[in-house]
């Protein structure tokens, strides 16, 4: 896993946007009959979305064949294109050298009409596709949004464009992500939006909830769980309890490293033989004076490759939910080993398998009082639920909106996708259910906003986590009736 991620962070193909740039892109502008001259293999040129590309190099090296291309040699691809490709395909190679200018006058007509039509709406935001973002995003109206939400909504929307959403294809190949990409976010002030700013958080002006739900929201526009829970999700549900029951000396220990994208954190409670039943574990923390020795095992740990810290939920006492207490274990201790576990989907989670075997503890490292570790464990599944909802939630728009794109540039029975009712049903549906969901969420995170009792919360957090995912279940697939074949297909316009 290491070689794998040194070649990831060194590969000149996983560098980050700062690299991704070809400054001469837009220095020449040709006309169509410029293009049409170049129409032989030896001479081939091909517009795409008003860009000229000259591929006679490309050739050889296109996934499909030569022949594809010189079909359309000299002439406008762009119809072809979006048959096969999505746009990240699109702006990966008008970044790079086969991309040599653009067409004259009819990209800045383009430009001059998006302009007009969004001088109809100035409070309107994002591309425009229809229920590919929250209501308000189209200047409807919303008691809980300000100009504060705004801001960071826009914040966190460039960061995913640029520094994100066109490397995630990528890093899912290769199983991991650049370990720099936590202070990069840092930096951009999205990494520690929702912590204090006393141990290094970025909270945003008036900062409440509901930035907290846009946070989650706009980074799970990239569809990328992996990536999501490894980088930015999996600490939010690791460092919550020694920031509210742990000692003054673990929060100056790891806090700040935590929040800043220095260290990474995980949770590490699921075990081979107890999963959703908390209670029941079974790794063990026998006190020998002032160490803790630890022995057990974890499983399906989120960002455990990386982690640098387990919040790790150990029985310090008998059976059941009271003898459950939570220990602070570093990685390098020794008896730590650590290793990959394959997954289905996330492919660059990190996941991990982790054994305790015989590690000795300090007893400063336990978080809160001894066997009372059950109730911070219940109240942090409270916002890792709203977490997966919001994030369930947004790939279920992800679905809609690439549904609506491939739609509209599909042609079947000499009319486009998008024409035919039964397509226009299934998308009517699948908004339908992502409406009603957003709205639940809403509603959840005014009661957070005020302080509702967490234990009271719980119900309705558990309900709406349900909503959401079975939500994403049935756009995922209403999606892939809507793309066929390519929705199986890990490239093109089913990626």
């Amino acid at each position: 896993n290491i070689q794998v991620e040194r070649k990831l962070v060194t590969s000149k193909t996983f560098s980050f946007s700062n690299n991704y740039k070809q400054e001469s892109v837009m220095s020449k502008v040709y006309t169509v009959k410029d293009v049409e001259k170049h129409n032989k293999e030896d001479d081939c040129w091909i517009i795409v979305k008003d860009n000229v590309f000259d591929v006679t190099s490309f050739l050889s090296e296109h996934p499909g064949g030569k022949r594809i291309l010189l079909k359309v040699a000299g002439t406008d691809a762009t119809k072809q294109f979006n048959n096969y490709h999505n746009n990240e395909i699109f702006h990966k190679y008008s970044n790079e050298k086969i991309c040599i200018g653009k067409i004259n006058n009819r990209s800045e007509n383009n430009n001059n009409n998006n302009n007009n039509n969004n001088s109809d709406n100035s409070d309107t935001f994002g591309e425009g596709i229809p229920y590919s973002d929250p209501y308000w995003y189209y200047g409807f109206l919303s008691p809980y949004y300000n100009d504060s939400h705004k801001r960071f909504r826009a914040t966190v929307r460039n960061f995913v464009d640029t520094e994100i959403k066109p490397f995630v294809e990528e890093w899912d190949e290769a199983g991991t992500y650049p370990k720099e990409l936590h202070e990069k976010a840092y930096k951009a002030g999205i990494y520690a939006a929702i912590w204090p700013e006393e141990y290094g958080g970025t909270p945003p002006e008036n900062f409440d909830v509901f930035h907290d739900l846009i946070l989650i929201d706009e980074l799970c526009r990239c569809g990328a769980g992996g990536v999501l829970w490894s980088c930015f999700f999996a600490f939010g549900i690791a460092l919550p309890p020694i920031l509210s029951v742990g000692s003054d000396y673990l929060k100056n220990k790891v806090a700040r490293d935590v929040i800043t994208g220095k260290k990474i954190m995980s949770l590490a409670v699921t075990e081979p033989y107890a999963g959703s039943d908390v209670a029941g574990l079974e790794t063990t923390a026998v006190r020998d004076g002032d160490y803790f020795i630890v022995n057990g095992e974890k499983k399906f740990i989120t960002g455990g490759m990386k982690a640098d810290y387990y919040t790790t939920a150990v029985r310090t006492g008998g059976k059941g939910m009271k003898g459950v207490s939570l220990l602070l274990i570093e990685k390098n201790m020794p008896g730590v080993s650590v290793r990959r576990m394959k997954t289905q989907g996330w492919l660059s989670s990190n996941t991990a398998y982790i054994m305790f075997d015989n590690v000795r503890v300090p007893v400063k490292n336990l978080i809160g009082k001894e066997n009372d570790g059950f109730k911070p464990i219940m109240h942090n599944f409270n916002h890792e639920r709203f977490v997966f909802a919001a994030m369930s939630n947004r790939y279920s728009r992800v679905c809609v909106e690439e549904s609506i794109k491939f739609a509209r540039s599909r042609i079947t029975f000499k009319k486009r996708l998008i024409d035919h009712q039964v397509i226009r049903h299934k998308i009517a549906e699948m908004v339908r259910r992502i409406e009603t969901t957003h709205a639940h969420l809403e509603q959840i995170a005014y009661q957070m906003k005020h302080n509702i009792n967490q234990r009271k919360l719980g119900g309705i957090i558990a309900l709406v986590k349900v909503q959401a995912t079975k939500t994403m279940e049935f756009c995922t697939r209403e999606a892939s009736q809507i793309f066929g074949g390519a929705s199986c297909i890990r490239s093109g316009v089913g990626s």
